[in-house]
């Protein structure tokens, strides 16, 4: 269907970004019930706590489920471990976006959000969608195929949906002559802005500069 990542990002062609200065806090939040510790009181309260990349996952996949969506791609920023689940200990990415490519009824869609400044509140947000679409279709008002109508025209998801190699790596799109050396070149120059270890630099930057590399060293030959 695509060749969309689930790490790092894989934006879909077509689809506007939210300004960084623009995302917001979201009320995307889980309770959690708590009881007095007072010997003899009843007394409980439910405390909300803001969600975990984690959860937003899991209320993103159950609605997936529900929605009958067959093979799921959830491209994010989030590092994965080994067995394709997010990374403990990692702070938010700078780019908390989230794309979500799947079939539905025989057909490739896309939904992406990155309104609000926290990864975990986008996974929740495209699942609540999910559920508003769902929705239409159970109260009979009208179908899926009506509500996806509106994503029709977006390109179809594919390897325009990342960056242009030569967009990341800095090199001018007019450039001739474009050699492995030149490549590797850009790349050093531009690892040492972006690598982890540098002020400034990030994960998810890193591996998207290491996904440029080897795209361009792949099309030059």
């Amino acid at each position: 269907m695509t060749d969309a990542t689930r790490y790092p990002l894989s934006w879909p062609l077509g689809w506007p970004r939210k300004p960084a200065e623009r995302r917001a806090r979201a009320k995307f939040t889980k309770g959690e019930r708590r009881y007095s510790s007072q010997p003899g009181s009843s007394h409980s309260w439910v405390d909300k706590k803001s969600l975990t990349v984690p959860q937003g996952l899991g209320r993103l996949q159950l609605e997936l489920e529900r929605l009958g969506a067959r093979g799921v791609i959830i491209s994010t920023n989030v590092e994965l471990n080994s067995y394709g689940d997010p990374r403990g200990g990692r702070r938010d990415p700078d780019d908390p976006g989230v794309a979500v490519y799947f079939k539905l009824n025989k057909k490739d869609r896309v939904l992406a959000c990155d309104g609000w400044d926290r990864t975990a509140d986008n996974l929740a947000a495209v699942a609540a969608h999910i559920d508003a679409i769902r929705r239409i279709d159970r109260y009979g008002v009208g179908t899926l195929d009506q509500a996806f109508a509106g994503y029709d025209a977006l390109p179809p998801p594919g390897a325009h949906n990342r960056p242009p190699w030569r967009k990341v790596l800095g090199i001018a799109e007019d450039a001739p002559f474009v050699t492995a050396g030149i490549v590797q070149h850009f790349y050093k120059v531009k690892a040492r802005e972006m690598h982890p270890d540098i002020s400034g630099g990030s994960h998810e930057a890193m591996a998207q500069l290491n996904e440029a590399r080897d795209a361009a060293l792949q099309e030059i030959g």
